[in-house]
């Protein structure tokens, strides 16, 4: 199976995109997607907290109860990536490996080292050197310090989640089969999307709780472009644009300013843009925050919109750049 994903027919006449492998569920791929060729619009949705599919091993070595992954599942976020592709016409690509086993928004040095068995002395992972014993790895960053990091290990209210250490040729296997072909599949539909249009905005869809009510109302969207690093302005100013015309109540990188995704993927000088966008589960979900609400309709549509103003913002972005180039040339 190709690292960048493999080709499938597709019912709605696109390429259907899927790759890596899920360990302990033969034939299922870690994740799914599809594209026309060429792209329609220059938008690439991601939907990298949307898996759900669980190995029985990882459900046995669970401390907590299994609703507790309702927690660290950006629950149905798939559906909804899926449902404005399908109005759209832009490329997707969703995880189906759950966060639980690995955090495709993390990257791979951001690891609690206590959590692992059977590591090497001294392991070096891709080039970035362990401290054995000290509990972390050199390159950590504060998501595995908090318990969030490229494998969760504990929860807020919850504790620690897993019964035991995970082992490190288990890690290993999950980089190699879930987190490179994933991320290998992300960079080659952007970089195909951006040489056809001049530009690409890659949208890393998210789902968040209920934040805390400040001034009597909390905000139901929040975009994320890391400080303004990963995104044109005038795109990230069209979003809010957007979402205050439909009333929607959106911040702005607090407290979600964007992850490894971001951090990855976007390059602004080769117009590539992105921006991460968490949306309030309670939009779309029901009650008990697990299928699909009465709200989930309106979020679809008003997604849709969206999508399609910036595909035009973008398109103007890629012009300019095609002409500089021609120009250059």
């Amino acid at each position: 199976m190709s690292d960048r994903g493999d080709p499938v027919a597709d019912s709605q006449g696109g390429i259907g995109l899927r790759g890596g492998a899920i360990p302990g569920l033969p034939g299922l791929a870690a994740f799914r997607g599809s594209a026309s060729d060429p792209a329609s619009i220059p938008i690439v949705l991601a939907a990298p907290h949307g898996g759900r599919c669980y190995p029985s091993a990882v459900l046995s070595a669970l401390r907590a109860p299994d609703s507790v992954l309702l927690r660290l599942e950006d629950r149905l976020v798939d559906h909804l990536a899926e449902a404005v592709a399908l109005e759209t016409g832009a490329p997707f690509l969703v995880a189906q490996a759950p966060r639980a086993m690995i955090d495709l928004n993390r990257a791979v040095e951001d690891l609690d080292w206590d959590m692992l068995a059977n590591a090497p002395r001294g392991a070096a992972h891709r080039g970035h050197h362990f401290r054995p014993g000290s509990g972390m790895p050199a390159h950590a960053g504060h998501r595995a310090r908090s318990g969030l990091g490229l494998v969760p290990r504990r929860l807020p209210g919850v504790g620690e989640l897993w019964k035991g250490r995970l082992d490190y040729a288990e890690l290993e296997r999950r980089i190699a089969v879930i987190h490179q072909p994933y991320h290998a599949a992300v960079e080659a539909l952007v970089e195909r999307v951006a040489a056809q249009w001049g530009a690409v905005l890659l949208i890393d869809l998210h789902s968040m709780p209920p934040l805390p009510t400040i001034g009597g109302a909390a905000a139901q969207f929040v975009i994320g472009d890391r400080f303004g690093t990963a995104c044109d302005g005038e795109l990230v100013a069209s979003l809010f644009s957007h979402l205050a015309a439909a009333r929607r109540l959106v911040a702005h990188n607090r407290p979600y300013a964007g992850g490894f995704v971001l951090d990855r993927h976007a390059r602004r000088s080769s117009g590539i843009h992105a921006v991460q966008i968490e949306i309030d589960r309670t939009a779309y979900l029901d009650s008990a925050m697990a299928e699909r609400g009465p709200g989930f309709d309106s979020v679809v549509a008003l997604l849709v919109a969206m999508v399609r103003q910036l595909a035009d913002d973008v398109a103007a972005l890629g012009r300019d750049r095609l002409r500089w180039r021609a120009a250059a040339e």
